[in-house]
């Protein structure tokens, strides 16, 4: 098999037609259609709902969200990304009255963590895509909302503040933003506001809107502040949802716990990078985007407690979480004085460590040497792995591991912790159609065919499948 590395983007295509697109998310969050593809042997805890169809699309099978308890293994253990969308649209007006687009992609590099940045108070510098950069020639721009009054932005760049009004009063919340530098994909913008003592995640709730993926080609409306979030989410820091997770509900989640099957939670923070289309022909000059992750050691004694009765990642977010963990602890294993800094886990980093080398080297001009080299190595188990990622932790008194993760996951990879995944119907040609196909193989294409011809929604607000690893 070809190292991931060489793979060509192009054989990772399918025609979407623009209908398939859900724009707008179902009445039920657990009505969404629910697709399980994986064998006999896997499906150890299937039930009455599902139905199992014939001939060539088997073994794929259809049942909804509300019934997904029934087609998971008992004692199985689900892991969530609990991550929360912030409000990371803000607009702004210019002195002289046009209207600048920031979209707060992360926090500068000075900040240990999204967290830490999101509590700044007064102020903060935050990586941000400008929209109508080339009318924002110099000094500042500014951003008023009013106590007082009603939701959403005005033609003047002011915004209200509606639901949070009551953090607000007197004047109400006043925004400057300055370019501080230009980045090669993006602007170093710096925020100052009043009152200072609101930190930066209030002044997004206040300020600004949610940012509803590209493809869904609409505004952001009123209800998307409740279903472009999942039901669990905690922690502010992402720009895009774990859409996988847009279809449990408490319903749900009682079915689940009738039959002992657990839930656990990661916290991986989705980047603007999630839509970032490949544009390179081989993925070799695709660089993936980097994305903060934090994990509690309950998680981690969580995870070893559940290796053995089957590991789930709902979402891509959650499973490269998960993956990434694994490699932490080989990390870990390697060097037991591992600082953590150096416990980030990068593009291809798995697959050196794992030995496999590339089909030709040269071509490789965006892999660092060290990254294929060769020779027989003997990996781990998941449960080693995350037992010595613990015991690093006890060691150095940490309670959560906070780091960031660019693992790309594709054909050619082993996973090493979930035994499936539930997730959505994803883009042509993008990073996460590779990760489905890193689990079900060619079989990509026979699913998402049945999904076209047998009116699945597709993409974010879409509907959703259960895959088992091939």
């Amino acid at each position: 098999m070809k190292h991931p590395s060489l793979l060509h983007i192009a054989d990772f295509t399918y025609e979407l037609p623009d209908h398939k697109i859900a724009r707008y998310p179902l009445e039920q969050r657990d009505q969404s259609k629910l697709l399980i593809w994986g064998s006999s042997q896997n499906l150890m805890g299937a039930g009455h709902g599902s139905e199992v169809l014939e001939s060539d699309f088997a073994p794929i099978r259809e049942n909804t969200y509300a019934n997904i308890a029934d087609e998971l293994p008992t004692g199985s253990l689900l892991v969530f990304n609990n991550t929360k969308v912030v409000e990371a649209r803000l607009l702004f007006q210019k002195p002289t009255g046009g209207l600048i687009e920031l979209f707060c992609l992360e926090p500068a590099d000075q900040y240990e963590d999204i967290t830490t940045a999101m509590l700044q108070k007064g102020s903060v510098q935050w990586k941000c895509l400008v929209g109508g950069a080339k009318k924002w020639k110099e000094g500042s721009v500014q951003l008023s909302v009013e106590a007082s009054s009603g939701g959403g932005a005005d033609a003047g760049g002011g915004v209200a503040a509606g639901g949070g009004a009551e953090a607000v009063s007197g004047a109400g919340l006043r925004i400057e933003a300055r370019k501080v530098a230009a980045l090669p994909d993006c602007f170093l913008i710096e925020f100052h506001w009043e009152p200072a003592g609101l930190s930066f995640a209030e002044v997004l709730h206040l300020a600004g809107d949610i940012p509803l993926p590209p493809y869904l080609n609409r505004a952001t409306e009123e209800a998307d502040k409740e279903r472009y979030q999942t039901i669990y989410a905690k922690h502010d820091g992402s720009v895009a949802a774990p859409t996988a997770g847009l279809h449990f509900t408490e319903s749900v989640f009682s079915k689940l716990s009738e039959k002992n099957i657990r839930k656990a939670y990661v916290t991986l923070h989705v980047g603007a990078g999630t839509f970032k289309p490949v544009k390179a022909e081989q993925m070799k000059d695709h660089e993936m985007h980097a994305e903060f992750i934090d994990v509690t050691m309950e998680t981690i004694e969580q995870l070893i407690a559940h290796v053995e009765k089957g590991i789930i990642a709902v979402g891509t977010t959650s499973l490269r979480t998960l993956e990434s963990l694994y490699w932490i602890g080989v990390k870990t294993i390697r060097n037991p004085h591992i600082a953590a800094d150096n416990l980030h886990v990068t593009q291809w980093e798995p697959y050196v460590s794992a030995g496999e080398t590339a089909e030709n080297k040269i071509e490789q001009k965006n892999i660092p040497k060290e990254y294929t080299s060769s020779g027989d190595i003997v990996l781990p188990s998941a449960t080693e792995s995350l037992q010595s990622l613990l015991q690093w932790m006890q060691k150095n008194n940490a309670s959560r591991i906070i780091t960031k993760t660019q693992i790309i996951i594709a054909p050619g990879y082993s996973f090493k912790i979930i035994r499936a995944l539930i997730t959505n119907f994803h883009q042509p040609q993008s990073t996460l159609l590779l990760l489905v196909s890193a689990i079900v193989g060619e079989n990509w294409k026979k699913i998402y065919q049945y999904a076209l011809a047998n009116e699945y929604r597709f993409l974010s607000y879409g509907d959703g499948s259960i895959l088992f690893v091939h």
